[in-house]
C-alpha cells in the first residue's frame, strides 16, 4: 500500500523489472505474490549469463530504487554475484547467474503465483 503519495507496489515492481531489462537481464518474470506470501507483494526474477552481468543488473536496480525514493531494505549475495536478492519491502528482486537460477528454479516453487504482463518485449533465452 503506498504511503504519502509514493509509487504503488505494482508500479515499483514493473519499474524494477524494466531496470533489469535495460541492462540486458534475461527471462524476466514478475510474479504477483499477495495471495501466497505475507512478506512481499511481488517477485521480480531475472538472470544474466555472467557474474558481471548480475552485478550490472543489480546496480541498475539499486539506482532505480533511489530514483523512486525507495532505498532497498537489504541486498544479499552481492559478493559472489551468483544469486543476489534485493528486498525493497513490497518487492523482492532475484537476480541469478543462469546456472544458479536453473538449479533453484524458484518459479516452480511459486508456480501458483499469477504472472504479471511486462510492458516491454523480451527475447526468451533458454535456461
Amino acid at each position: 500500500m503506498p504511503r504519502n503519495g509514493s509509487i504503488t507496489p505494482k508500479k515499483k515492481a514493473l519499474a524494477l523489472a524494466e531496470a533489469a531489462y535495460d541492462k540486458k537481464a534475461e527471462n524476466i518474470v514478475l510474479l504477483h505474490m499477495t495471495k501466497l506470501s505475507d512478506f512481499a507483494d511481488y517477485f521480480v526474477i531475472c538472470s544474466a549469463d555472467s557474474d558481471r552481468g548480475v552485478k550490472t543488473i543489480v546496480e541498475n536496480i539499486e539506482k532505480k530504487c533511489k530514483e523512486l525514493g525507495s532505498k532497498p531494505l537489504g541486498v544479499e549475495g552481492l559478493k559472489e554475484c551468483r544469486w543476489v536478492l534485493i528486498d525493497t519491502g513490497d518487492t523482492l528482486v532475484h537476480v541469478f547467474h543462469d546456472p544458479v537460477r536453473a538449479e533453484f528454479d524458484i518459479e516452480s516453487l511459486w508456480n501458483e503465483a499469477p504472472r504479471v504482463k511486462l510492458p516491454f518485449e523480451q527475447e526468451q533465452v533458454a535456461s
